[in-house]
């Protein structure tokens, strides 16, 4: 059967991008600087037999012969929807001839790899050359795809991470946000001027960090057995969902950086632990879009980790985990600081950093410097001016020289990820109207959170999107999990309440 022949086909598939999969954890990870080109180049070849076999000269036929047979009613629901995602990845593969495949996998991994050491130098002069070979052939990865879709250049970039979905859509979203975020940033900060707070005073030990944060991934529902936490550049989930890695970064004079950064990799790592073990190694068994997948991350981190509600249950372990710091600050521990602390809004140059008030005008920098590249309407040279441009426009802060904490600050660039920072704030708002439809459905669910039972909202999620992969289209999974389409008044609901009514 036809069907099969392609599931056996994807299956192997699927093992090459295991190995691609751990073989980047390790390079981010474990990886001796010095053997970086060799790696790129191992990384390179890996990545030119996956687009090999997704090209494969036997396949349009088999997907002829599957389509006839859906046709004729002889395919179930899952094996229908798993031949449209297969049709969709061969669709896309072809578009690009192996050469480009090649050329651009290699200048990604360069690029990332100097990242590493170019950012914390502040070396813009070095790394942007990297950047612009990076984005040349992205441009020519976006119009051969855009010309097989029919889609804009961006979109086709676009539509890898957030299949079904276009950057008018993105813009209207945007324009929502827009006209909100400025006044709505002025009101919460006035709000909290008169809510003073204490901060905890380090050290605070990597090694306390760490416990602190395995013991709270393994309450919220992280399965030990099938994953583990590490430290990287920058707080990545990566390997597959039998082997899931987590790493964060820790700074000893703030914990709440590393711990929440773990929590947001959390929220990811659950998702890809509990999607069809069946249906793993075929698309169909794969999440459903970056915007769900974020959706997951900012549900674990926005909407539970900064909550009254679990802070309560963490509060005492927090605690517990800086003895001596807990000791000379007990006030600074409570469940009403730690509040004040992990819901405070303030203007910052750090996207990974930033609250969930000011954050969306992190990725509507993000968004609009990506589109001008891939457009080629902004050049890599001129990027540190329109990002403190950018910056001063929507936050009213000023990034200067400082290339570091401003458009050198995120690896996606580097690592070619066009197309992927819309998402994050398509994902917080994904992330409130799950919560909405979680409480409508657990009336008891932050009472359940309090008391540190996180199974049942876990159950929630499990049957609503983790067990469904990719068996719907994205819209059409938020409306089996909400029952509607992704509507943004559920975000800005979030905001207010959280940040203008909720008692501090």
């Amino acid at each position: 059967m036809s069907m099969e022949q392609l599931e056996g086909h994807f299956r192997r598939i699927a093992h090459l991008r295991h190995v691609s999969a751990i073989l980047q954890w390790d390079e981010a990870v474990m990886m001796p600087q010095a053997a970086g080109a060799e790696r790129a180049a191992a990384l390179t070849t890996l990545g030119v037999v996956v687009h090999e076999h997704l090209t494969a000269p036997q396949l349009p036929e088999l997907i002829a012969d599957a389509e006839s047979a859906d046709q004729r009613g002889e395919l179930d629901p899952h094996r229908r929807a798993n031949l449209r995602e297969i049709r969709r990845i061969v669709q896309r593969a072809s578009a690009l001839p192996s050469q480009l495949v090649e050329s651009l996998s290699h200048a990604q991994l360069r690029c990332e790899q100097a990242w590493r050491t170019q950012r914390e130098a502040n070396d813009w002069q070095g790394f942007a050359p990297l950047l612009r070979e990076v984005v040349l052939r992205k441009r020519e990865a976006a119009a051969a795809l855009s010309g097989v879709l029919g889609v804009s250049a961006y979109d086709a970039l676009l539509d890898e991470y957030e299949p079904f979905f276009t950057s008018a859509q993105i813009d209207a979203l945007f324009a929502q946000l827009r006209a909100i975020l400025p006044g709505l940033i002025d009101q919460v900060i006035e709000h909290q001027r008169v809510r003073p707070f204490l901060t905890p005073r380090g050290p605070f030990p990597k090694s306390a960090q760490e416990q602190l944060c395995r013991l709270l991934m393994a309450a919220v529902g992280f399965d030990g057995r099938h994953g583990r936490l590490d430290v990287s550049h920058h707080p990545f989930c990566g390997g597959v969902p039998s082997d899931v890695r987590v790493t964060t970064r820790y700074d000893e004079q703030d914990f709440m950086s590393g711990l929440m950064g773990v929590l947001h990799e959390t929220g990811h790592a659950k998702y890809e632990q509990s999607l069809p073990r069946e249906l793993r190694d075929q698309p169909v068994g794969q999440a459903r879009g970056m915007s769900m997948h974020e959706g997951q991350s900012l549900f674990q981190e926005m909407q539970v980790s900064r909550g009254r509600e679990f802070l309560s249950f963490a509060a005492p372990h927090i605690a517990q985990a800086f003895p001596d710091a807990s000791a000379a600050q007990p006030e600074a521990f409570g469940v009403n600081n730690l509040l004040r602390l992990f819901t405070r809004v303030a203007r910052t140059k750090i996207r990974v950093n930033a609250d969930e008030v000011t954050y969306p005008c992190h990725i509507i920098l993000r968004y609009g410097i990506e589109r001008k590249l891939i457009d080629g309407k902004l050049d890599v040279a001129d990027i540190p001016e329109a990002w403190d441009a950018g910056m001063r426009e929507l936050l009213n802060i000023s990034t200067g020289s400082d290339c570091r904490d401003g458009c050198m600050q995120d690896v996606h660039w580097a690592a070619g990820a066009f197309g992927y920072f819309p998402t994050y704030t398509l994902g917080a708002m994904t992330a409130a109207q799950l919560f909405a439809a979680a409480e409508r459905e657990l009336p008891n669910l932050r009472e359940q959170l309090a008391t540190g039972q996180f199974e049942p909202v876990n159950d929630f999620l499990r049957n609503k999107v983790w067990s469904v992969g990719s068996l719907y289209e994205p819209q059409a999974l938020l409306e089996h999990a909400t029952g509607e389409a992704l509507n943004p008044k559920y975000f800005e609901a979030h905001l207010r309440k959280r940040y203008l009514q909720d008692p501090r």
